[in-house]
């Protein structure tokens, strides 16, 4: 079993101890045999509408402490193949974006150095920019796979470079993506002119609308995904706005006609044999979150990413144990 690992609610019941996600650890002081580190990132000075997904990572721990280690859906006991922790938050400034891109990429190369893979909980998009300015520091640029209602790649909002409108343009501007491997896939709503997906095409991303998604199927889509990205180094960004308000009601800047908490989850764990480096889910707002609705799917995501570092350690493992019986 793996060194770091969720505590027995055989043993101790779920409501005790301090919120971590998924009741793994609480560690700061980093050491080996950790593959993953589950990290918040408080922050919503992005935000262009509702405010307070601040309080995004407490909500989605909070709810985490229902998941077990078994993933019924893949087949996997995650915890016999990789070792996670909860890393807790990262420091950030209230106000100052700036700042608090530089405060998160300090903050996060310690992990991304040692190559254990973050998983950060949000907070707005806008704290994706500093995330995968911190993994291309080792990685260079990376392919995207972006779930989202918006496709966030604005050149400015406000006359503002900097919020979460702007996350995915800055980036390309900056070279952190490669834009021949980057997806997006569920925008949908109205826009300000006729151009403005086109806008994101433009910069190189592959854009699929929901109406996209429904057209093709989830099967096909994950093949278009699978096909886009290829086996490089891969940053996959999911904003809880992706899911109809139906299904996640607590976000900042909901659109109707969303897929469904199922749908999301097929998606999600659709993506395996894909090389994840980073992963993000943002964008929940407890405030208008009523019964923990959006609390739930995110945490449910989030527990789909780590099975995906799950299924990659477990293939990696029957791949060299095979190799070493065919010598």
């Amino acid at each position: 079993m793996s060194k770091f690992q969720p505590r027995d609610s055989f043993q101790s019941p779920r409501f005790c101890g301090v919120r971590t996600f998924m009741r793994l650890p609480y560690v700061e002081q980093l050491s080996d045999g950790i593959d993953f580190a589950v990290v918040g990132a408080p922050f919503d000075t992005g935000q262009s509408f509702r405010t307070g997904a601040r309080f995004g990572p407490e909500a989605i721990r909070d709810f985490s402490v229902l998941l077990r280690p078994y993933n019924v859906e893949q087949q996997i006991d995650i915890f016999a193949h990789i070792s996670g922790i909860d890393h807790g938050d990262l420091t950030v400034i209230p106000g100052y974006i700036q700042e608090t891109y530089e405060r998160m990429v300090e903050g996060l190369m310690p992990l991304v150095e040692r190559g254990i893979v973050p998983i950060v909980l949000g907070g707005d998009h806008s704290i994706t920019l500093a995330e995968l300015r911190a993994v291309a520091r080792r990685y260079g640029p990376v392919g995207l796979v972006h779930f989202d209602s918006h496709s966030d790649t604005w050149d400015a909002y406000f006359e503002q470079k900097y919020n979460h409108g702007t996350t995915f343009r800055r980036a390309v501007e900056e070279g952190l993506l490669d834009v021949g491997r980057a997806i997006q896939v569920g925008m949908r709503g109205p826009l300000y002119a006729p151009d403005d997906l086109d806008a994101a095409r433009a910069l190189g991303l592959a854009v699929y609308t929901t109406s996209d998604l429904r057209r093709l199927g989830i099967a096909k889509m994950l093949e278009t995904i699978r096909e886009r990205v290829g086996d490089g180094p891969t940053f996959l960004s999911f904003d809880i706005d992706f899911l109809d308000p139906v299904y996640a009601p607590g976000t900042g800047t909901p659109e109707v006609g969303g897929v469904t908490s199922s749908e999301a989850l097929q998606l999600v764990r659709g993506l395996t044999g894909i090389r994840f480096v980073g992963f993000d889910l943002v964008e929940v707002l407890p405030a208008f979150d009523h019964g923990q609705v959006t609390a739930a799917a995110a945490a449910n995501i989030v527990y789909e990413f780590i099975t995906l570092l799950a299924l990659q350690a477990k293939t990696q493992k029957e791949t060299s144990a095979s190799s070493a019986t065919a010598r």
